[in-house]
């Protein structure tokens, strides 16, 4: 890597490989999940995901980059570790306070991710990029408030 432009292009490549990698671990997390809403919620952000991992794609298409050819190390770990805890013996209402957490770790991720891309973006000048990386960060941000509020309002309590 020489200049921010290839720097960039590796972090849009890592993103891409995380959604990948999210794709198939979310139906494992909604299937172990005991709660409708919780499992609803992973499901709209499963669908979310795919969409966001379109959304890399035409980035990428649009810099006349190949998005495939990096892994993300740090979510292939965050989903390993996630996959542990779904092994656990856990009462049902434990396991979705947990998963929630899980969940989280992988947004706050995400959330970090896609703000370092957001401005890379900026500074390289290319603004219709930077607002559909925006659109993805948004949408991270608010699946993390709408897990923070499950958590707070119902899922925490009945598993105390």
């Amino acid at each position: 890597m020489k200049n921010l432009k290839d720097l960039f292009e590796h972090q849009l490549k890592d993103l891409y490989s995380a959604e990948s990698q999210l794709i198939k671990a979310l139906p494992k997390m909604q299937k172990k999940a005991n709660d409708e809403k919780l499992k609803k919620a992973i499901e709209k952000h499963l669908e979310e995901t795919r969409e966001q991992k379109e959304r890399i794609k035409e980035v990428c298409e649009e810099l006349g980059i190949k998005p495939t050819g990096e892994e993300c190390k740090a979510m292939k770990g965050l989903i390993e570790e996630a996959e542990h805890f779904l092994e656990e013996d856990a009462e049902k209402e434990v396991r979705d306070a947990g998963i929630i957490a899980e969940a989280q770790r992988v947004e706050h991720y995400e959330i970090s991710g896609y703000g370092t891309a957001v401005r890379y973006a900026k500074e390289l000048g290319y603004d219709d990029i930077a607002k559909k990386l925006q659109k993805t960060l948004d949408e991270e941000y608010k699946t993390d408030e709408n897990l923070t509020k499950m958590a707070e309002s119902r899922l925490n309590k009945k598993a105390k």
